[in-house]
């Protein structure tokens, strides 16, 4: 299990490959699927276009939540590992924003555990958004569903 809340830009798909090479070396043959989730910043909500967003946390709360619902999803699902790295600070559309990646046996358990993990970082890690739009700036109040 591993978290990262980072200020810098980072390729999701090198996450994966890094963790999987070195994070998983001595469980190579323990997990046969790997579930993936990236979401990138949109340049678009609540029907107006978005120039940037700065993306606020709280240091140490978010890492600590991040991690509880690591431990939590694997209490529920059989998970050889899990994955989250999540940006804060400026963002340009098309950044990648956060990265959820699962390993587990059987694919089930990897899809219904990043599902879960996404959307309860979603609907529940401090994370604070302010849009940038063309006349200004805003506070965005309420998260995406789905």
């Amino acid at each position: 299990m591993k978290v990262v809340v980072t200020g810098q830009p980072f390729d999701p798909w090198q996450q994966v490959q890094t963790r999987q090479i070195d994070g998983l070396k001595g469980d190579a043959a323990g997990f046969g699927a790997t579930a993936v989730f990236v979401g990138t910043m949109r340049d678009f909500n609540e029907g107006d276009a978005v120039q940037g967003m700065f993306l606020e946390h709280y240091p140490g709360m978010t890492e600590r939540y991040l991690e509880k619902i690591s431990v939590e999803a694997a209490a529920r699902w059989e998970l050889v590992d899990t994955l989250i790295v999540h940006r804060v600070g400026e963002l340009q559309p098309a950044d990648p924003i956060v990265l959820v990646a699962v390993w587990s046996a059987h694919r089930k358990e990897a899809f219904e555990a990043c599902r879960w993990l996404m959307e309860e970082l979603k609907s529940s890690a401090p994370f604070w958004k302010k849009e940038q739009l063309k006349d200004g700036s805003r506070w965005v109040e309420h998260n995406t569903t789905g």
